[in-house]
């Protein structure tokens, strides 16, 4: 049964049971292409600005994968004691043009993220 997301002034269906928070440093519009899924980004939850230990512990408690581009986040916190994935994409650049090819990768990989642990999605 798919489960409910609001994207605008509208209410889609979900049709995978993940759910995901797209970083402040990327760009919103990298959500439009995970079609299906559950997707907010961090201002949308209201937690930008937010240091990155807080916001693991806040993104555990109400989604399954962080998608981020901050490189060195898997060697600064403790990935183990967050019960949430981590997923790092690896661009020239934050810009859309240079994310969006990756999607495809992260959305395969998505079945096999660990939670407490960062996959390394690379161009």
């Amino acid at each position: 049964m798919p489960c409910w997301k609001k994207w605008g002034n509208r209410f889609l269906a979900s049709q995978h049971s993940l759910k995901l928070l797209l970083d402040e440093c990327m760009d919103r519009r990298l959500a439009r292409e995970f079609v299906g899924y559950a997707i907010q980004t961090v201002p949308q939850m209201g937690w930008a600005g937010t240091a990155d230990s807080q916001l693991l512990a806040l993104a555990a408690s109400e989604f399954d994968v962080f998608l981020t581009v901050d490189r060195h986040l898997p060697f600064q916190q403790n990935l183990p004691q967050f019960n949430v994935a981590v997923v790092v994409l690896q661009a020239p650049s934050n810009r859309l043009a240079d994310l969006k090819p990756l999607v495809p990768k992260v959305i395969a990989a998505l079945d096999s993220v660990v939670k407490g642990q960062a996959t390394v999605i690379r161009a």
